[in-house]
């Protein structure tokens, strides 16, 4: 789905462009051979050389999608993978070839789309992955199990629990990527108001900035209003105590996906009319292109984002005033969201065992560290820890005390991540709150029938 482009793309940050170097390289060799070709035409003498391929050069072939960028802006997260690829480029005496997507490359198709055609037709040796793309291949069981790496014994708890697929452990990210909201902390001080922990108090926020002329209280994008819905479905699951037992009770079908989703399905609806969110923008605006001016210029005071935003130029990292990045508004306070990507390899991979290689050094506490003091973003490793910037304070101390919601969890029978986004997007087209949780019902009665 198209979901994919923007949380891989913009949400993960990854470098996803050919290497400069190589592609110089790459250029040199081909002149150099139709030099040595047409030297060889010319002189007629039948000695024509020929280019044998160099058959001991081992090549690891990566998927993955060709980041947004502005120009004159350094793309510090390209780098930070560049980074890693070369430490294992180094290390194992290999070359990491990048093949990547871009939306005109494949018009109507998704980064999604394109990913789970290549992977299951064994096209790549490592893939990098949505939620949604990296639970199906699991379940088609088309990735390697990659838990008995070394890098695998570090990982948090977190990134286990949201990537393990038939006990398999599918797909390890290189950061783990948790959402919030971004906040203009000037607005908020101007009209005396306190940093919202409930949908109640977020609603009142809404209020007075409208009663004081902001337009758009909320900027929005079609892509992340589903961070509002998970966080208050979810923030007793995750938070209660009780997690298993009451994910085991979805997959059963003794409680209903739907329960869990009304609340925040409602308090959408709630923002839609009152006009906190401009529903009809919001259903066509790309993440952070859609809103992202109107943040910046500050006509609006609240958006969503994915952490690395707060770091990235090309985003919110140089606001012109105070930003803090928050929870979204529960019963429990302020709730990062946290979906899992994933690098992962592909079951029938033709250079497996030297793809292996490449995500054990790449995922290893020695490049993880490289790559989150790039970044200065969350590490999947336990044992990986940067500081971040002051704007993220507020949403990392409530990650460092453990309470959050995972956007993604492989051990629940319906896809979260991926549904929920089209779910709401069907609700900002005006479809009801009881249809859109209709959906959800029928998701999970064919989740059961599947698993009967």
């Amino acid at each position: 789905m198209a979901d994919a482009i923007v949380n891989v793309e913009e949400n993960m940050n990854f470098m996803n462009s050919v290497n400069l170097k190589k592609m110089g390289v790459i250029c040199i060799a081909g002149l150099t051979v139709l030099s040595m070709t047409a030297c060889g035409e010319k002189g007629g003498s039948g000695n024509n050389l020929i280019v044998v391929e160099d058959e001991d050069k081992r090549i690891v072939n990566l998927f993955s999608p060709m980041e947004k960028t502005e120009a004159d802006v350094e793309n510090v997260a390209r780098s930070a993978a560049d980074k890693t690829v070369m430490l294992a480029e180094e290390r194992l005496g290999l070359t990491v070839e990048y093949v990547t997507y871009t939306a005109e490359d494949y018009q109507d198709k998704t980064y999604d789309d394109v990913t789970l055609d290549r992977a299951r037709s064994d096209m790549d040796d490592i893939y990098l992955l949505n939620p949604d793309t990296l639970r199906a291949l699991g379940e088609e069981g088309k990735l390697k199990d990659l838990s008995g790496l070394d890098c695998a014994k570090n990982l948090r708890d977190v990134v286990k629990a949201a990537n393990v697929v038939d006990g398999k452990l599918v797909g390890i990210p290189q950061e783990v990527v948790a959402y919030g909201l971004f906040i203009n902390k000037d607005m908020f001080d101007q009209y005396g108001l306190a940093l919202p922990e409930t949908p109640e108090e977020f609603l009142e926020c809404c209020r007075i900035f409208k009663e004081n002329g902001i337009e758009t209280p909320v900027g929005a994008n079609r892509w992340w209003l589903e961070t509002f819905v998970l966080a208050q479905a979810y923030a007793d699951l995750y938070n209660g105590g009780n997690t298993e037992a009451e994910i085991e009770a979805l997959n059963s079908g003794e409680t209903k996906y739907s329960d869990y989703m009304r609340p925040g399905f409602e308090f959408l609806q709630e923002m839609i009319n009152k006009g906190y969110v401009n529903a009809e923008k919001a259903l066509v605006s790309e993440a952070i292109e859609g809103e992202g001016a109107d943040f910046l210029s500050q006509k609006t005071p609240i958006v969503m984002a994915y952490w690395g935003a707060a770091n990235a130029e090309t985003a919110y990292g140089k606001p012109d005033f105070e930003m803090l990045v928050i929870g979204f508004p529960t019963s429990r306070g302020q709730m990062p969201v946290m979906p899992m990507t994933g690098l992962g390899v592909g079951i029938n991979a033709e250079h497996g065992e030297d793809a292996m290689a490449v995500i054990e050094v790449m995922l290893s506490d020695e490049a993880l560290q490289i790559y989150a003091e790039t970044n200065r973003v969350i590490s999947p490793s336990k044992n990986v820890e940067v500081e971040c910037v002051p704007a993220l304070k507020p949403l990392n101390d409530r990650i460092q005390e453990n309470v959050y919601v995972l956007g993604s969890n492989a051990g629940m029978d319906v896809e979260q991540w991926g549904n929920t986004c089209l779910i709401v997007r069907d609700l900002l087209g005006g479809a009801t709150v009881d249809e859109c949780m209709a959906q959800f019902d029928q998701l999970q009665e064919k989740a059961l029938k599947e698993n009967r």
